[in-house]
């Protein structure tokens, strides 16, 4: 069984809710990341940010992103998975909601993230097609 924690990328780093998205777009390129975890007062997950959040959500509508938070932008439930989780997990998980990033959590932590790259190495030629099938596809 491969789980999450292997196939996943270690080092994720997540920015606190209140941190503005000119910060969280410079940790974006010193990380070489396209989202950030957000998390809440008590370090625990409230949602991801990503670079078109900011550009979209943020600069396209005319704030400045030095006054706008990452809190601000984050929307919805966010989705996580275990550690521990066995691969099929991470799939069912990214598909059903048709997400790209997925964080990796362990004993209430951010221990990393899964992205497609980390699927693309992990997973075969028919896992990865049906993945994209799935997450891409028009509805």
């Amino acid at each position: 069984m491969t789980t999450a924690k292997e196939i996943m990328h270690e080092g994720a780093q997540w920015i606190p809710r209140t941190e503005t998205l000119d910060r969280a777009a410079q940790l974006m390129r010193r990380l070489d990341v396209g989202a950030l975890p957000v998390s809440d007062e008590n370090d625990r997950l409230c949602g991801i940010v990503t670079d078109r959040d900011i550009v979209v959500k943020c600069v396209a509508a005319g704030h400045d992103p030095s006054h706008i938070t990452a809190g601000d932008l984050v929307e919805g439930t966010p989705r996580w998975i275990d550690a521990n989780a066995d691969v099929s997990e991470v799939l069912e998980e990214m598909e059903s909601h048709r997400i790209r990033r997925l964080p990796v959590i362990e004993n209430k932590r951010l221990v990393g993230m899964i992205s497609e790259a980390d699927l693309a190495r992990h997973l075969s030629d028919d896992q990865i097609a049906a993945f994209a099938e799935k997450v891409y596809a028009v509805r």
